[in-house]
């Protein structure tokens, strides 16, 4: 029969692996996070910008009413 301290044991090093391997996934998907916030920025930068050739519409011009 094993010892309680065995026991113990074995369960430590079945968690300390675990931990390691979550700790793993968790970097990869703050990776991928961090990926589609970059990918989402650089559209928003790319959609407000106006086509080239063309000036940005000036805000509050008269006669026009917001969108």
């Amino acid at each position: 029969m094993p010892s309680v301290m065995g026991l113990l044991e074995e369960r430590e090093r079945a968690a300390g692996q675990r931990v390691e391997v979550l700790q793993a996934e968790l970097r990869e998907a703050e990776a991928s996070w961090e990926r589609f916030m970059i990918a989402r920025q650089a559209v928003a930068e790319v959609l407000a910008e106006p086509p080239a050739g063309e000036e940005a519409p000036l805000a509050g011009m008269a006669g026009e009413r917001p969108a």
